[in-house]
């Protein structure tokens, strides 16, 4: 018979552990709430002790890890707060409620620090489209879900990717970003202050929707076993309702602390703030508005019903809670008081069901893992570019590249959420990264999500390195200085060699990064055991990242402007293939080592480019990355709906210069009036630059050494880039 600690997912040392800190067996209500409490999603235990060598401070850095987000300073007495958050497990079982919820839990996590949201992302990864109508449907309802949350709820999704591979087959991967813009003096704490203080539930009713996600997200998806149950239902409408309500509600100093209920729904909010401010809660559940008759306490406690938060309020103001909530049809109900003690005190029908230390609850064992080298990294590192032959048709190359769903236009994805609700998108999705002005101001911020699984996979470290320089690169495209970072963690099961070396050293190459990039980590999420009887999905860690613009007038696209301007390519292109986007559609191959990085090369380069911005000595800028500088350029004339005429000299294999994706490098147009500006500028930066044609016409030439190896239509290029997505639906 399985021992009842097994059923919970806590392991026999673990049941140990909770009865020395007991001091006495825990009861079933008890064992029920350590194994939400304890379990990967929410104690985070092969993952707390890698994070010590993350940078997460900084001259703007006003809140780091361990509240519901981050905060920077942005100047003029604002800040910003941002993080992202996955729902990956409760996408690949109900992937329209799956993805909604997820959206709505990111943003109260932004209202839980007393922010107004401003902005949603998402990073979405599935399998093949083209192999799986199971994976066509899996996305159609993640998108709708996401859209539909967004829209009714009246905040803007604005940018964002979405990756395919067969790694992702049976596990999807979506996670969402929120931006929250407020006063320094209006930040909240998640804190549960002051003896006698009461503690009160606002917001929607508790039913028995999402019992058990958190531990059904800390564990391996078996396609045999359907948890629905599991799964959050999400009300957008309400959930806007809440945010008018709580942010009301925060104008007045009585409200001392706030935490969004989330994973593990009341336990985990209430031991989560009782532990921060060392104190104890005591809890009547019986208070708890339930939509369901005939639920247990261990239902009340981890219900992970949606649209709900916990306020800490000041004794004796309760009634003007009510009245605030009341007035936007919302309950606010006390149901608690702060205790000194420092105990999780549940009562239900008067009598005492459980008591728990706050302080054991939220602090769940940590461990340190083996760390083996994956055997397949000898394989895939034994490419060799001699592996593979050119292509005498560079033009279909070209054309097949950007039609990949990998490279092509998400327009499909991008249409069906409202991206201009609140009226303050300067640069919509679709450009290296999404530019949102500060209402009243002459300043914006510029906000990215990027991932590369197949980097990664290849390359735990340096694979990393490279997503987090592809998202400052993204920000500064847009004419923005990259100010922080927060991280979405995708891995397989640590408790393989193999899957914690991915892990392991993913995150020393996160913090290699960061630090020479001046990024610092100031909030995150990880979210372990995606896999399935399959395998384990692509490592997969994703880069929210937002940048600072101080001047409206710097905003950059990367559509080519004005006929007769001049194209400089910024940055060295080397002979490197391996992980390219160009190797895996046109070759079939995922093998290669990834390009190289030299983190100080990519800080100058940065910081060249920014500065030829701010200048006003350049038209467009544009990032290269996937697909290389051939797509890198027929994006800039997509965009823009103008040709290109290309010509230089080249010691570089063909495909390697036009599809290899070597790092640091950007495309940026001026007139021929400020390119010795510009090429004066890189210099003092000491940045390679190269002329490399002019801006106009109807096709896309490029002439490498004298031959033309790329003739192509612009129309043809819109063409196929614009709808080969939309194509599969």
């Amino acid at each position: 018979m399985e021992k009842r600690w097994h059923q919970v997912g806590l392991s026999d040392d673990e049941y140990q552990h909770i009865i020395a800190d007991m001091g006495r067996e825990p009861n079933d209500v008890e064992l029920a709430l350590y194994g939400v409490m304890w379990s990967e999603h929410c104690g985070y235990k092969n993952t707390r002790p890698l994070f010590k060598i993350l940078p997460t401070t900084g001259t703007r850095v006003l809140q780091g890890p361990g509240e519901n987000a981050g905060i920077v300073d942005i100047g003029d007495d604002e800040v910003i707060t941002f993080k992202v958050e996955s729902h990956n497990h409760p996408s690949a079982v109900a992937p329209y409620q799956g993805a909604a919820t997820g959206v709505g839990g990111i943003i109260r996590d932004i209202l839980a620090m007393g922010a107004f949201p401003i902005a949603c992302l998402n990073s979405l990864c599935f399998g093949r489209l083209e192999e799986s109508a199971h994976t066509r449907y899996l996305m159609a309802e993640v998108v709708r879900g996401i859209g539909d949350y967004g829209n009714c709820v009246g905040i803007p999704t604005v940018g964002g990717e979405v990756h395919f591979s067969e790694a992702y087959a049976g596990n999807p991967l979506v996670n969402a970003m929120c931006v929250g813009l407020m006063k320094k003096s209006e930040i909240k704490s998640a804190t549960a202050a002051g003896v006698g203080n009461s503690v009160m539930i606002v917001g929607n009713w508790t039913g028995r929707d999402g019992v058990g996600g958190a531990s059904f997200a800390s564990k391996e998806l078996d396609t045999e076993d359907d948890e629905r149950g599991a799964i959050q239902v999400g009300d957008p409408f309400m959930e806007k309702l809440l945010i008018d309500a709580c942010l009301e509600a925060f104008q007045q100093d009585f409200v001392i602390g706030v935490q969004d209920m989330g994973a593990a729904g009341i336990i985990s909010s209430t031991s989560e703030t009782a532990a921060k401010a060392g104190t104890g809660i005591e809890i009547d559940i019986d208070k708890v508005p339930q939509r369901e008759s005939g639920m247990t306490p261990a239902e009340v406690m981890i219900s992970e019903s949606q649209e709900r938060m916990l306020l800490i309020v000041e004794k004796g103001k309760e009634d003007q809670v009510n009245e605030i909530f009341h007035k936007w049809d919302l309950h606010a109900v006390t149901f608690g008081r702060v205790t000194g003690d420092g105990m999780i005190r549940v009562i239900s029908g008067g009598e005492v069901v459980g008591e728990v230390p706050a302080k054991s609850l939220s602090e769940a064992p940590t461990y340190t893992r083996q760390s083996i080298e994956p055997a397949y990294l000898r394989e895939t590192r034994s490419f060799k570019m001699e592996d593979v032959g050119i292509p005498d048709d560079l033009d279909a190359v070209l054309l097949q590249l950007l039609a990949s769903p990998n490279i092509c236009s998400k327009e499909w994805v991008y249409r069906q959420y409202d991206h201009m609700v609140q009226t303050n998108t300067v640069v919509k999705p679709g450009a290296d990264a999404a530019v949102v002005r500060l209402k009243g101001k002459n300043k914006a911020i510029a906000i990215t999500l990027d991932s590369n699984g197949r980097y990664v996979y290849l390359n735990p470290e340096r694979g990393t390195e490279i997503v987090v320089a592809e998202a400052a690169r993204n920000l500064v495209a847009c004419g923005a200085e990259p100010i922080a970072v927060t991280d979405g963690l995708n891995f397989g099961n640590p408790e393989k060699p193999d899957i914690y070396y991915q892990l392991q050293h993913a995150l020393q190459g996160m913090a290699n990064a960061c630090r020479a990039l001046n990024t610092p980590i100031i909030s995150g999420n990880a979210s372990l055991y995606n896999e399935t009887p399959h395998g384990a999905i692509y490592p997969t860690p994703m880069i929210g990242m937002v940048g600072l613009i101080p001047d409206l007038t710097h905003v950059m696209t990367p559509a080519f402007k004005n006929q007769g301007d001049r194209i400089l390519l910024v940055g060295e292109t080397k002979a490197e293939l391996g992980a390219s986007e160009y190797l895996e559609q046109i070759h079939g191959m995922v093998r290669g080592d990834v390009p190289q990085l030299d983190l100080a090369l990519e800080q100058r380069t940065q910081q060249a480019v920014l500065a030829m911005i701010r200048s006003g000595w350049v038209q467009s800028v544009h990032d290269v990355g996937d697909g290389g500088f051939a797509v890198a350029l027929a994006e800039c004339a997509i965009h823009g709906g103008v040709g290109a005429d290309i010509q230089f000299a080249t010691g570089i294999r063909v495909d390697a210069m036009l599809f290899g994706e070597s790092q640091s490098r950007f495309l940026v147009t001026c007139t021929a009036a400020n390119q010795p500006n510009v090429r004066d500028l890189a210099g003092q930066y000491g940045v390679p630059l190269q002329e490399i044609g002019v801006v106009g016409g109807d096709s896309l030439v490029i002439r490498l050494n004298e031959e033309t190896r790329i003739h192509l239509f612009v129309e043809g290029l819109i063409e196929t880039y614009r709808h080969s997505l939309g194509d599969f639906f």
